[in-house]
């Protein structure tokens, strides 16, 4: 037997006042779409930006649904959106923040994906042959930024896995 592991580094910014100018506008339009989602059940808003090769600037919400698997994510609208929108264009970076409207609780931490919205960051990111840097925010407060989504998601199945 051998035993192996997985690390990876990525960075962590105490505040938004830290980012460069680029990834600051782009989670400020995360934060700022949140307002957008559509929430009812959860009331767990979701917003991602993302800049496309373009230059392009996208935007997703949680669309939430009574019959809670039809329920979309922000990160899975937005990749939708920008698939659909710009067919030739690569993300570049996506920036996810959340509002937790819940009483008395706290959108303060950086929020991940889920795993079915890593599986579907690492299926546009394979299928664009280009990395997708990932920041992660809450409505305020600290921020990590991710340089791939496949450090987010180790030993993933894609296409290649299919041949």
């Amino acid at each position: 037997m051998k035993k192996t592991n997985f690390k990876f580094e990525y960075e962590v910014y105490d505040s938004i006042d830290e980012l460069n100018e680029q990834d600051a506008k782009l989670i400020e339009k995360a934060r700022k779409v949140t307002k957008l989602a559509y929430a009812p059940y959860s009331h767990f808003h979701v917003g991602a930006a993302a800049i496309l090769s373009n230059g392009k600037i996208i935007t997703g919400t949680n669309q939430e649904n009574a019959s809670y698997p039809v329920t979309i994510c922000a990160e899975r609208s937005l990749l939708s959106a920008a698939s659909s929108l710009y067919p030739n264009a690569s993300v570049q970076t996506m920036a996810i923040s959340y509002h937790n409207q819940v009483e008395n609780a706290s959108s303060l931490k950086p929020i991940s994906p889920c795993g079915m919205c890593r599986q579907s960051i690492m299926e546009y990111e394979v299928r664009a042959n280009s990395p997708i840097r990932i920041i992660l925010s809450g409505i305020d407060g600290k921020i990590f930024i991710i340089n791939t989504i496949k450090h987010l998601l180790p030993l993933s199945f894609t296409s290649a896995d299919l041949k």
